[in-house]
């Protein structure tokens, strides 16, 4: 079962997108596999305390691109191959690049400074 132990609402974003970057995350980092059951709508509606069309919105789009299966009345499990992953993590490193990038520009740091940064910190994390 995909736990939301660790699961933290922002204020950021709307909670839908929150939960399906949070599935997202665990696929990429291997903490969410193939065949892992998801929280029944209702459950995770009280779980994190959102109104159940929010979890029904991540849901679908989550069963959009291919990730979660669900049949009526029938548990969702994730759907979850290499490729699946592969796609995943070029969409998460890609978001991720784009805001960092942006808030380099915003800061004014030139290209060369930010990849000094950019090695420094991957050397030291």
């Amino acid at each position: 079962m995909i736990s939301f132990e660790e699961f933290i609402l922002e204020d950021d974003s709307p909670i839908y997108m929150q939960i399906i970057r949070y599935i997202k995350q665990g696929i990429a980092a291997g903490t969410i596999g193939d065949q892992e059951e998801a929280p029944s709508r209702r459950v995770l509606s009280a779980l994190l305390g959102v109104n159940p069309n929010t979890i029904q919105k991540a849901y679908h789009i989550l069963e959009e691109e291919g990730i979660i299966v669900s049949r009526s009345g029938a548990k969702s499990y994730t759907r979850v191959d290499e490729s699946t992953v592969r796609r995943i993590r070029r969409e998460l490193m890609a978001n991720s690049t784009i805001q960092w990038v942006k808030t380099m520009k915003q800061l004014g740091v030139g290209r060369e400074e930010a990849a000094v940064l950019f090695e420094k910190i991957w050397e030291e994390g």
